[in-house]
């Protein structure tokens, strides 16, 4: 396999806009619940407050996916937008250090398909763990430890978190070798669940699509009357 590129080489060569044919459609909004200054984003945006919109409390992700981040420059925390509406922090994250956004940008999606290679030691050495078209909810459960220490994303997009059941921090993992934890931009070797991100380009209808309510039933017809005793 030859070396692929890490997510800031695919930054810096402008490869985060997504496959062939992707097409992008962020609106956001100043202020919780879609109130306030409303921008419509199709590219990616370093700075939110060069958009004339002071931070931004709530979403509505039309096509993506995306990944916001808490600070300009797509620095600080990070978080995966897929198709629908975040009318506040606590439905993009359940690990808060701040309330709003103030950068975005597409996230790259190459395939339909999905393998990840996990290593618990830098520079893919250790044990390994290979993900196939699957969502892992709790790495412990399928024989590996927590310590995530080098990642080989080796077809499509995922996201991985500190803590089973797809909580805590998140880290975001595009087509790429990542020999260092500090390649995904985490602070330790520590990640519990990963899943995979999904794109309207392969899911037409995104990732989570609710199911459709059931037909309401059909009245039944009101019953003829009796006739009246004495009518002719």
């Amino acid at each position: 396999m030859s070396e692929q590129q890490g997510a800031p080489e695919q930054l810096a060569a402008g490869k985060s806009q997504g496959g062939a044919g992707a097409t992008y459609k962020v609106v956001v909004f100043e202020f919780e619940n879609f109130r306030g200054k409303k921008v419509e984003l199709s590219a990616e945006c370093k700075d939110v407050i060069e958009k004339e919109c002071e931070k931004v409390g709530s979403v509505i992700v039309e096509s993506g996916p995306w990944v916001a981040f808490e600070c300009q420059a797509f620095g600080g925390e990070q978080f995966v937008l897929e198709k629908g509406e975040y009318p506040r922090w606590s439905t993009w994250t359940n690990s808060q250090t701040n309330n709003y956004l103030l950068s975005f940008r597409p996230l790259q999606v190459d395939s339909a398909d999905h393998k990840l290679h996990l290593f618990d030691k830098p520079g893919y050495t250790g044990r390994k763990m290979e993900i196939v078209d699957d969502d892992i909810p709790s790495l412990w459960v399928h024989g590996f430890q927590d310590c995530v220490a080098s990642v080989k994303a080796l077809n499509g997009t995922w996201v991985g978190y500190m803590f089973p059941g797809y909580r805590g921090r998140q880290y975001v993992f595009e087509l790429g070798d990542y020999k260092h934890w500090n390649d995904w931009g985490a602070t330790a070797p520590q990640i519990q669940s990963v899943r995979r991100v999904r794109d309207m380009q392969w899911h037409k209808r995104g990732c989570f699509t609710a199911p459709a309510p059931p037909p309401a039933p059909t009245p039944a017809p009101n019953p003829t009357p009796p006739p009246t005793a004495g009518t002719s």
